[in-house]
C-alpha cells in the first residue's frame, strides 16, 4: 500500500468513526436522518481540516519558534486567530458555498442546454493533457488565483468591503494562524464568488477540494512569523512570507494609489503584471496605520466582528 493509499484509508476510517460516533446519533435524536448522506460527505471535510490544522501546528509552530521574524508579545491575539482557524478550517465555508451553488447552476445549465449552450469544462480544452490530474489542478489553481487577486483588490478598494477586510489586517502579531482571521461576512462573499466560478468552469467537487486545501496550506505558510524569502526565481513564482508581510505592513499594505501592494494570494505574477509588486528588503511591523493613532479594531472574535459591521455602516 502506497503512502497516499494509507492516508486515504485512514481518512475514511476517521470519517466513519466521526459520523457513526457523533453525527449520526444526533441526527437520529433530532429526526434529521434525511440529511445524513450530505453530512456524511461533509464529515470528510471536517476530518481533512483537522489533519491539516494538526500538521500545520506541528510543523509551522516549530519553524516559527526556531526562526521567528519578531518576538511573540501578544499571545491573546494569537489565541483569537486560533478560533478563526478552527471555525474556518473545520466549518468548510468554501465547500458549503460549492454545495449551495451546484444545484443552482445545474438548474441554469439545464436552461442553457435548451438554447444549445453548456457550462465550460476547462480541463477538457486539450484532452490527454489538460485533463491530467496534476495539470488540471494547476489550471484551476491559476484560474481561481487570478480571480482571487481581483477580489483582494476589491477588498481594499471599496470602503464597505475594507471595513470587513480590516479585521484581517488589524493583526499586529502575525503567525501562521493569521490566515483565517477574516470577518465571517468577508469570507462568505469571497467564497461565494470562488465557488460560483468553480461550478461555472466545470470543477468536480474532488478537484475543488484539492484546490482549496493546496491554497490554504500555502496561505498559512505566507502568514507565518518568518523572515523568509524563497531562493532564486521561486520568490517570483510563489508568494513568500516576506512578500506577503509587506502587504500587511503599516504604511504599505493599505496605502498608495493602488490601496496597497502584493495582493497576490498564491502567485506573484498578477502583482507583476498589474504593477502592484513590491520586493523591497527589510523587516516591517504589521497592522493598519490608524492603529498607531489609537483606533480600536477589537480584541476578541465578537468585538472584531461588531466593530467591523459598525465601520461598514459608518457608525465607527
Amino acid at each position: 500500500m502506497s503512502p497516499l493509499d494509507w492516508l486515504s484509508d485512514g481518512v475514511r476510517h476517521l470519517q466513519q468513526a466521526l459520523f457513526e460516533g457523533l453525527i449520526q446519533p444526533v441526527l437520529f435524536a433530532m429526526g434529521w436522518m434525511r440529511v445524513s448522506e450530505d453530512l456524511y460527505e461533509f464529515s470528510e471535510w471536517v476530518v481533512l481540516g483537522a489533519i491539516e490544522v494538526l500538521v500545520l501546528w506541528v510543523v509551522l509552530s516549530a519553524v516559527e519558534r526556531r526562526w521567528p521574524a519578531e518576538p511573540v508579545t501578544d499571545r491573546r491575539a494569537i489565541r483569537t486567530d486560533v478560533v478563526y482557524t478552527l471555525l474556518h478550517r473545520l466549518g468548510g465555508f468554501a465547500l458549503v458555498m460549492f454545495a449551495l451553488f451546484t444545484p443552482l447552476f445545474d438548474l441554469i445549465e439545464g436552461e442553457l442546454r435548451m438554447w444549445g449552450l453548456s457550462r465550460m469544462n476547462v480541463d477538457q480544452v486539450w484532452p490527454g493533457v489538460t485533463d491530467l490530474a496534476l495539470v488540471s489542478l494547476l489550471i484551476y489553481l491559476v484560474l481561481l488565483d487570478f480571480v482571487d487577486y481581483w477580489l483582494h483588490r476589491g477588498q481594499h478598494w471599496f470602503r464597505w468591503w475594507w471595513a470587513l477586510h480590516a479585521v484581517h489586517h488589524s493583526q499586529r502579531q502575525m503567525t501562521f494562524w493569521s490566515d483565517s482571521r477574516n470577518h465571517l461576512l468577508d469570507d462568505l462573499l469571497r467564497d461565494a464568488v470562488l465557488a460560483m466560478l468553480a461550478v461555472l468552469v466545470g470543477m468536480a467537487p474532488g478537484q475543488f477540494l484539492a484546490v482549496v486545501f493546496a491554497s490554504r496550506v500555502l496561505q498559512s505558510l505566507q502568514h507565518a512569523n518568518l523572515r523568509l524569502r524563497y531562493p532564486g526565481v521561486l520568490e517570483y513564482l510563489v508568494v513568500s512570507p516576506s512578500f506577503h508581510r509587506l502587504h500587511h505592513a503599516i504604511g504599505y499594505g493599505h496605502e498608495g494609489p493602488a490601496r496597497g501592494v502584493n495582493f497576490a494570494v498564491l502567485f506573484p505574477v498578477w502583482d507583476i503584471l498589474f504593477r502592484t509588486a513590491d520586493w523591497r528588503p527589510g523587516f516591517v511591523p504589521t497592522g493598519i496605520a490608524d492603529q498607531l493613532q489609537g483606533r480600536d479594531y477589537g480584541r476578541g472574535f465578537w468585538s472584531q466582528h461588531w466593530r467591523a459591521l459598525s465601520r461598514m455602516l459608518g457608525r465607527a
